[in-house]
């Protein structure tokens, strides 16, 4: 499956943003999605899952600020981020998984290219 991440941007605190990643290729449907971010000199940091069902886990810094959500029929998932502080600045990637609804980026096997998300203070 190729992946298309759109939609970062700079914005200022408080602002809101909403990514999204096309897929194609293959049966969106059958895989699991995450968004993971990634700055500088740091590891890749998960963000927010879905499974197949829309059954959503978020990482503990970004809940009740950002919701992942997913369109099976527009092969599109999103990540819909609110109240964006500076340090959510980051590149935000999307990754996709058959098997599990995984919140390690080594359970993703498939990888967009990355969209910057940049908020100011």
């Amino acid at each position: 499956v190729q992946l298309q991440a759109s939609g970062g941007g700079l914005v200022q605190a408080g602002d809101s943003l909403r990514l999204s990643c096309a897929a194609s290729g293959s049966t969106f449907s059958s895989f699991y999605m995450g968004w993971f971010r990634q700055v500088p000199g740091k590891e890749r940091e998960f963000a927010a899952a879905i499974s197949r069902t829309g059954r959503t886990t978020h990482a503990d810094s970004v809940k009740g600020r950002f919701t992942i959500s997913r369109d099976n029929a527009k092969s599109t998932v999103y990540l819909q981020m609110s109240s964006l502080k500076p340090e959510d600045t980051a590149v935000y990637y999307c990754a996709a998984n058959p098997s599990v609804l995984g919140v390690r980026a080594s359970e993703y096997i498939y990888w967009g290219q990355g969209t910057q998300v940049t908020v100011s203070s």
